[in-house]
């Protein structure tokens, strides 16, 4: 259940050779054996995407690829971080001084990221030192939450190491205000499935809401009391398409371009000039919607379930494409021939702006479609045909497959 604190598993080393190797590595780099392991999933996001952090439901699924760091907690206020890829760097800071440089976001500001939050929901004056080692297998920058994993698994770190408990539901809810240290500001999808998967505002003011109030489409939405299809005629009737500049939302709002930018702009967007208000919502609630649907689908299973589900991933990946801009030329692509070769329905999935697709494909189609997809879209590029094997992979739920295959 949610509330649940996270599971403890007792597991024998000689049944695990990732944890019997990790061990090893431990114990050449620290001199000790680690005292216990903890994993935190990546996740894809099945559909539902940029609409999270406005109010509204998502769908994403826990993935098998995930961050595992061995832990030692020690007597010195000293936390030392490693990593078994030789390509990041080994990090120490003393415990009581945590300081996250969001300027340069380098692996080890996102631990610190987890270990600060704990910290500060506790309280603690003291906290525990810590040696880390810290073993990944979720490709970075893929779209896949190899970030928010190592924040949540650096959560969970700082919490069993000073014999601290919480549900899952507070551990997620305090990593999502934690990542928000290094300039994340998601809405929680990936650190709640991380630790919550089980198996198997201009539309206010048009309408004389108090648009000071809202911070999100979903707060407009529920002003007014409407549908999420009567939303999507709001905008139509609202909003123009021509991008909006901030002197015309100023206008619009009925105050002063510095109190936009004081009360109605975020840090990231105070500079810019132009906004495309109607399709971002647009995207926003049919979005919304179609997350709905392909619950609905999912319920009810009707005969054409695959199919309708298919057809909901290529609306969303359209409108990621053309109403929220989010994609780029080297993931159309991919989607293009992920379709091509068997795929029911293909998206992005992630933030976009590059990553990977999530592709629906049938079971008895998989290894053809993944020796094509991978053939198709490497065959230009040679430095990138040997990634290939890392960057194909499927996890089968079911009769299904869902193959995520990074651009």
């Amino acid at each position: 259940m949610a509330t649940d604190a996270p599971s403890t598993l007792r597991v024998q080393l000689v049944e695990q050779p990732r944890l019997q190797k990790l061990k090893e590595m431990f114990l050449s780099k620290f001199g000790t054996a680690p005292e216990f392991y903890v994993r935190a999933p990546g996740r894809v996001n099945l559909i539902g995407e940029h609409i999270d952090y406005c109010g509204y439901a998502v769908l994403p699924m826990a993935i098998e690829q995930d961050i595992l760091i061995a832990v030692k907690p020690v007597k010195s206020q000293v936390v030392q971080l490693a990593n078994t890829d030789s390509s990041y760097l080994d990090f120490s800071t003393n415990v009581n001084n945590v300081q996250i440089n969001k300027t340069k976001p380098q692996w080890h500001n996102y631990f610190l990221c987890g270990l600060k939050g704990i910290q500060e929901h506790f309280g603690l004056n003291n906290p525990t030192g810590m040696n880390c080692l810290l073993d990944g297998t979720i490709p970075p920058s893929s779209g896949l939450s190899s970030s928010s994993a190592l924040v949540c698994c650096a959560g969970l770190v700082t919490l069993k190491a000073n014999g601290k408990t919480l549900s899952k539901v507070e551990l997620a809810e305090i990593c999502t205000k934690s990542e928000r240290y290094i300039g994340t500001e998601g809405g929680g999808m990936d650190q709640s499935i991380s630790f919550l998967a089980e198996e198997g505002t201009l539309l206010a003011k048009s309408k004389g809401l108090d648009w000071k109030d809202m911070s999100r489409l979903h707060d407009v939405q529920s002003g007014l009391g409407v549908s999420l299809a009567d939303m999507l005629t709001v905008v139509e009737a609202v909003l123009h398409p021509e991008p909006y500049s901030t002197e015309e939302i100023s206008k619009c709002l009925g105050i002063s371009l510095e109190e936009l930018r004081s009360q109605g702009l975020s840090q990231n967007t105070q500079d810019v000039s132009t906004f495309k208000l109607y399709q971002r919502a647009k995207h926003v609630y049919s979005e919304a919607a179609r997350v709905l649907e392909f619950k609905k689908i999912c319920n009810e299973a009707p005969a054409d379930a695959i199919q309708l589900l298919g057809e909901l991933m290529n609306q969303s990946h359209i409108s990621c494409r053309e109403m929220y801009e989010c994609s780029c030329p080297e993931l159309d692509r991919l989607v293009d021939i992920c379709l091509q070769f068997g795929a029911t329905g293909s998206r992005l999935t992630g933030a976009g702006w590059g990553g990977c697709t999530v592709s629906m494909v049938p079971t008895d189609k998989l290894n053809t479609f993944m020796k094509n997809v991978g053939k198709a879209y490497y065959q230009t590029n040679v430095q990138r045909l040997a990634l290939e094997n890392n960057s194909l992979f499927a996890t089968k739920p079911g009769s299904g497959a869902l193959v995520f295959v990074e651009a």
